[in-house]
């Protein structure tokens, strides 16, 4: 599971909130600790190398750009911490018991939704095969 330190969680708020990318220079002064330039591009060195960072060379410098957004970024965090469960269906009923209705209601959908297109690809799979889905 990808951990952020406080320094790294600041770059990449700033890199979500400007999805065209930004310049190390810009980060730097953007950021309320306004840390030097120098530290700002070892952070995002290393935000490179967790893989949630890229950059393109702009003339002399380098456009830093989240490689995803944050709903993608907080998913996998999610899904990493489930997997550390000892037991999934315990943990699962506990998290369950700790969500807002909305965050219940959007799990819901996003739930059914996955077992749409599931129940989908398995109907395409067996039409493919020559069978028939039940």
């Amino acid at each position: 599971m990808v951990r952020l330190g406080n320094l790294e969680r600041s770059i990449m708020e700033a890199l979500w909130s400007h999805p065209g990318g930004l310049f190390a220079q810009d980060i730097a002064h953007a950021l309320p600790s306004q840390p030097a330039v120098t530290t700002v591009l070892t952070v995002l060195v290393r935000l490179s190398q967790k893989g949630l960072v890229s950059r393109e060379r702009v003339g002399r410098a380098h456009l830093y750009t989240a490689k995803a957004g944050r709903d993608v970024f907080v998913a996998e965090i999610m899904r990493a911490a489930l997997e550390e469960a000892g037991d999934l269906a315990a943990t699962a009923h506990h998290f369950a018991g700790t969500v807002t209705p909305e965050m219940a209601a959007a799990l819901r959908e996003a739930l059914e939704e996955r077992g749409e297109a599931l129940d989908e690809r398995g109907q395409a799979a067996s039409e493919e095969r020559g069978g028939s889905a039940s």
